[in-house]
């Protein structure tokens, strides 16, 4: 078990998925689900092909600093107006 820090709040991820409001860094989704930059805002769509084993990464952002996302739900086509709730409650910064 681990400890991670979301948009402005500590919660703790077990082994078997990240919970609804763990932040983790971008190059570490493991799992599909509806995610928010925690650098810019924006919303990210991760489906199921985007993290299946052997399959090569979707998108791969390289810079001098981790770059980390907030996990908003487990499904990857939640509704805007849904995710933009929860990103708010959340207190991220929401810009989708």
């Amino acid at each position: 078990m681990s400890t991670a820090t979301t948009c402005g709040t500590n919660y703790e991820t077990r082994s078997f998925g990240a919970a609804i409001g763990t932040t983790v860094p971008f190059e570490s989704i493991q799992e599909p689900g509806c995610y928010i930059c925690n650098w810019s805002g924006h919303l990210l769509r991760v489906p199921e092909d985007g993290v299946a084993p052997g399959r090569s990464p979707l998108v791969n952002i390289i810079g001098n600093e981790p770059l980390f996302v907030t996990k908003l739900s487990e499904n990857p086509y939640i509704t805007i107006t849904k995710a933009k709730m929860i990103a708010s409650n959340l207190d991220c910064n929401v810009c989708f």
